[in-house]
């Protein structure tokens, strides 16, 4: 018969609780976290994941760290980053898509009305009567893809696209030590 051990829970430390969610990108940035490896049993040692493709927890909750890669370029992106930063004490654009809108903002150069034409009429190899999709269940488009700062305010920014493994690790070490992240050059990373 087994018995139950007393822990000390009131000397444990704590964990951090991480949310990431991925917007208007690539999902580029979560891969690369996820390329830290055998270190993120380290991590986890240290923190509990929120919300995230990681756990597949759909709304978030109160968080320590909010990572967010990817830009703003719908109705459902501002709920979402909006709920992330009422919830998150640290909100953290990651990567360059989240910090300047990245490779979709691309669009912000023509006028959204010919983008869609574009793509759903006016391109040869569509069957006559192709149309511009209007389902309620998708979520209107911006005029214009967005930086997350542009819609709430950021702590801090993890440049790169996309950031380095190595300079995930450092940022996020250096934030749970109480310590503001520094990048040096060599953690910096664009592919």
């Amino acid at each position: 018969m087994s018995t139950l051990v007393n822990v000390d829970t009131a000397h444990q430390p704590r964990k951090w609780k991480v949310a990431t969610v991925s917007l208007a990108g690539c999902f580029g940035c979560h891969t690369s976290f996820l390329d830290i490896d055998e270190r993120l049993l380290e991590l986890i040692e240290h923190v509990e994941f929120d919300r995230s493709p990681l756990t597949d927890i759909k709304e978030v909750g109160r968080c320590d760290i909010g990572l967010i890669e990817g830009g703003v370029c719908n109705a459902e992106n501002v709920l979402v980053l909006r709920a992330f930063r009422a919830n998150c004490k640290t909100l953290v654009a990651m990567g360059a898509c989240a910090i300047n809108g990245g490779l979709p903002a691309e669009r912000n150069r023509f006028d959204l009305v010919d983008v869609l034409n574009e793509v759903y009429h006016d391109r040869p190899g569509l069957s006559e009567g192709s149309a511009i999709p209007n389902d309620p269940e998708l979520p209107p488009l911006l005029p214009q893809v967005r930086p997350i700062h542009a819609v709430v305010h950021v702590d801090y920014f993890l440049p790169g696209c996309p950031p380095s493994a190595d300079a995930f690790w450092s940022f996020l070490n250096d934030l749970m030590a109480g310590r503001t992240p520094h990048l040096t050059h060599a953690l910096m990373h664009y592919d």
